[in-house]
């Protein structure tokens, strides 16, 4: 008997941006297949995306690398700015060295080809279980973690945030606390793995 629910134990809201509806079905199945009990809207566009970010609040986002209005890059930069704590994995039929780079640096928390989607499972678990204290901090505190690993100075933050240098200094050591860090290395490093910001190409 497992002691502590996992990732598959309870619904998982997935949002698949993929415009092959063939795909779309074998990547549900492989989902149930592993056990994973999956919620999944599909999309096709920029509009649809955008809005079922915010209204479906996905737990993590699938997407193909390349649809006709845009790609997983341009799909990460808005991920980012609506709902920063999803996991975006890319999910892809081919894929070239220097654009899985790209995707990586960019944020994306691992590449999955089409052929390959019995890996799909294992990736979505990790990045949840990696991004899972990130659910201690308010959207506030996200931000501010963002701004800090972006290498913004306490000043600055305060500006963007409306917010006094006192309360920023405050939030910056709550967020230390609840995600167990204990300096900016350890932020700004925590904040790439998961995605929040895009490291240098």
């Amino acid at each position: 008997m497992r002691s502590a629910a996992t990732p598959t134990d309870k619904l998982l809201r997935v949002l698949l941006l993929e415009d092959s509806e063939t795909d779309a079905e074998r990547i549900a199945s492989e989902l149930q297949r592993s056990g994973m009990k999956p919620l999944i809207e599909r999309v096709a566009s920029i509009g649809a995306f955008t809005t079922a970010l915010q209204r479906f609040a996905p737990d993590v986002v699938l997407s193909d690398h390349s649809i006709a209005e845009f790609d997983s890059r341009a799909a990460l930069e808005i991920l980012r700015a609506v709902r920063p704590r999803a996991a975006f994995i890319v999910v892809t039929g081919a894929l070239t060295g220097a654009q899985s780079v790209a995707a990586i640096r960019a944020g994306a928390e691992n590449l999955i080809l089409k052929m390959s989607l019995h890996h799909l499972p294992a990736s979505i678990n990790e990045a949840l279980a990696v991004r899972r204290p990130l659910q201690k901090l308010t959207e506030r505190q996200v931000q501010g973690l963002r701004l800090v690993a972006e290498g913004h100075r306490t000043r600055e933050i305060a500006k963007r945030l409306e917010l006094s240098v006192k309360t920023v200094e405050s939030h910056r050591g709550e967020v230390m606390k609840r995600l167990e860090i204990h300096d900016v290395v350890g932020l700004v490093r925590y904040a790439i793995r998961v995605g929040l910001i895009a490291t240098a190409a």
